[in-house]
């Protein structure tokens, strides 16, 4: 089964995500900061993208992202910033930090499998 890491500082929002992706057949684990996802993902290299938060306490988003794109054994890791920052030039530093896409907040479920798939972790339905 495919998985997935919900980084958010919010119960209810990591919940959101996590019955969404069940929904499409992805287990999921969270964390609630950029410092608890990193021990988390270091004890769980089958995950495949990692739904990142920008504003959190301890590590945020893009401190998280750096830190990832860092390490050489989580290159394959697609990560995807999912945030209420809509300035472009939030959007352009994730990206540029090594995020795959962006979700911005509020969200549905069409646009996690849209972005899903073109990071090629879901396949779209026959």
């Amino acid at each position: 089964m495919k998985r997935a890491l919900i980084i958010d500082d919010s119960g209810t929002v990591r919940s959101i995500i996590a019955k969404m992706l069940r929904s499409m057949g992805i287990e999921s684990i969270q964390a609630k900061d950029g410092q608890e996802a990193y021990s988390t993902l270091t004890e769980n290299p089958d995950v495949l993208v990692a739904f990142v938060d920008w504003n959190m306490p301890i590590m945020n988003g893009l401190q998280f992202v750096h830190l990832v794109r860092e390490q050489s054994g989580f290159q394959s890791l697609k990560l995807v910033m999912v945030t209420t920052e809509t300035e472009i030039e939030q959007v352009t530093k994730a990206l540029d930090a090594g995020a795959d896409e962006y979700i911005m907040k509020p969200f549905t479920q069409e646009i996690f499998r849209d972005k899903l798939e073109l990071i090629g972790i879901f396949e779209p339905e026959a």
